[in-house]
């Protein structure tokens, strides 16, 4: 008889534990009714959605027929099956943040319903609400490479794989645009821009900069007390475009429009110094038809503050020497009037490779290739100092000259690569870009005349392999957090929406005859609804 009096006097003392138990009991029966009332109405929004699109495939398509969503459901099961495990790990890993998030607001919304309206009640309900609240926030997809695209699909639903061809051939496939793609060459975003673009330059480290939205502010970056960390990509305009871009590069968003000067125009390349604070663009004198190289401080909103001579005609690509002090600059000689793209000296053309001093323009070198119609166009750089060049010859079809070329400073000529037999006619005279991996010393070269892709052995200076892709163009090193270390290649796009990996397998640096070893480049190929553009750069 004496414990039953203990807890009726516990009771009466603590009547909170025995209310606690019922509220506890209530919040389970709770949550399970509203979890199955929400199970309830996705499934019947779900089923709704698919009516709904079933009746308007029936207007276009009379043979279609509700087997088809199963049957499309059922298509998907193997490659499900035959995912890669880190894919499945990433998807896992969504599934249960996104369990979580929703476990996390049923907590809230019970804790909140049951609190008994106590100072304590609502500091517990704020710090349960900010849980769950960073349980929901989930760190978007960072993005691995750049690319320009010349025809993008105008709403933001991009159709993959068999809908892409579809997709292409519709008049909503009409836009120019940059997206930002990721490890698994997903599109991140995508930007439209209002005419073609070329390049886009990566700035190679994060500058601490608040962007003011004030449109009639002269700087539109200024330094305060509030600094806030970002990383901008510059989107130039193709030739001869008088405008550039600023977009902030983990959304794409535009932050600014650059104007030429006047007399002036890009020739749609640009380049940072190793610290990002200055950005060094090709441009044209567009009176004296001579190469100029225009600084613009990334820290003022990219005023232009100074102007080089180019000491040659058609500045194409440029890069910053390791350095840190000298710009490389592929000067095309090709002459170019205002608003036009044709050539106006391809018999008296004079092309060079150009060492500048950054701070004062002043020549350090300057290279000459052996035929005068050997325009110098792209560049990469390898990490110990050696120039990649890629030549777009511009000659007679039947002649033919080295299209790949290396170069380091104090070297008095060019140094080719080799092709089998001399076989350069494999590009149809015309390289569009150039990557390099220092890591793995391997380069990759693109031809979209050619149709094809290289890779190139930098040790032996021979060919690995050529791929077959139809309209390549853009090329760069295979992003690290997306592979394995040990796998070693490149990521080529096309204008037929391809996003294509080669990677390099079992590659033996002691090898004297790889261009005889078949075989060696995996090629692995993701279709995507929009054509890409000249070239692709990768955010390292």
């Amino acid at each position: 008889m004496q414990t039953p009096k203990t807890n009726s006097a516990a009771s009466v003392n603590n009547p909170t534990a025995h209310e606690s138990n019922l509220t506890s009991g209530r919040g389970v029966k709770t949550l399970t009714h509203e979890l199955l009332v929400t199970s309830v109405w996705t499934a019947m929004g779900t089923a709704a959605l698919v009516s709904i699109h079933h009746c308007y495939r029936k207007q276009r398509q009379h043979d279609a027929s509700v087997q088809d969503y199963v049957t499309g459901i059922r298509s998907q099961l193997p490659p499900m099956a035959s995912a890669s495990k880190r894919r499945l790990t990433r998807f896992q890993y969504a599934c249960r943040q996104a369990t979580t998030a929703w476990q996390r607001a049923y907590d809230t919304d019970s804790l909140a319903d049951n609190g008994n309206g106590s100072d304590n009640s609502v500091v517990n309900n704020d710090v349960i609400g900010v849980s769950a609240i960073q349980s929901i926030i989930i760190a978007p997809r960072p993005v691995c490479w750049v690319s320009g695209v010349a025809a993008m699909p105008k709403n933001n639903a991009m159709p993959q794989a068999k809908n892409a061809k579809k997709a292409k051939d519709d008049n909503s496939v009409n836009e120019f645009g940059v997206v930002g793609i990721d490890a698994d060459r997903q599109i991140v975003w995508q930007a439209t821009m209002p005419e073609r673009v070329h390049d886009i330059v990566v700035q190679p480290t994060n500058i601490q900069k608040e962007y003011s939205h004030n449109k009639h502010s002269p700087n539109k970056y200024s330094h305060n007390n509030d600094k806030t960390q970002s990383r901008d990509i510059v989107v130039m305009g193709r030739r001869p475009s008088e405008k550039f871009w600023v977009l902030e590069a983990a959304s794409g968003q535009v932050q600014a429009a650059i104007n030429a000067s006047d007399n002036r125009h890009f020739y749609g390349h640009a380049c940072y110094s190793l610290d990002g604070k200055w950005l060094y663009v090709t441009e044209n004198d567009t009176i004296s038809l001579e190469g100029k190289i225009g600084l613009y401080d990334a820290n003022l909103g990219y005023k232009k503050i100074a102007e080089f001579d180019s000491h040659g005609i058609g500045p194409h690509e440029l890069i910053m020497h390791p350095d840190g002090k000298t710009l490389i600059i592929a000067n095309g000689g090709i002459k170019t009037e205002q608003a036009s793209r044709e050539e106006l000296n391809l018999d008296t053309m004079r092309p060079s490779l150009v060492y500048l001093d950054r701070y004062d323009g002043t020549l350090l070198e300057q290279i000459i290739p052996e035929h005068n119609q050997m325009s110098v166009r792209h560049l990469a750089l390898h990490d110990n100092g050696t120039v990649m060049i890629g030549i777009q010859f511009q000659g007679d079809k039947h002649i033919n000259v080295p299209l790949v070329l290396t170069h380091q400073r104090g070297e008095r000529a060019f140094r080719p690569l080799t092709m089998p037999n001399n076989q350069w006619q494999r590009f149809h005279q015309y390289i569009a870009s150039v990557a390099v991996d220092s890591e793995h010393n391997q380069l990759c070269v693109t031809t979209p005349i050619g149709g094809c892709a290289a890779t190139f052995d930098l040790n032996t200076y021979a060919l690995i392999e050529t791929v077959s892709l139809p309209d390549c163009a853009g090329a760069a090193v295979i992003c690290k957090t997306s592979y394995n270390n040990e796998t070693s290649g490149f990521i080529v796009s096309d204008g037929q929406g391809q996003l294509t990996t080669l990677s390099v397998r079992n590659m033996s640096t002691t090898s004297s005859n790889l261009s005889n070893d078949k075989g060696r480049i995996q090629v692995d190929s993701l279709q995507h609804s929009m054509s890409f553009d000249n070239h692709l750069q990768a955010l390292l």
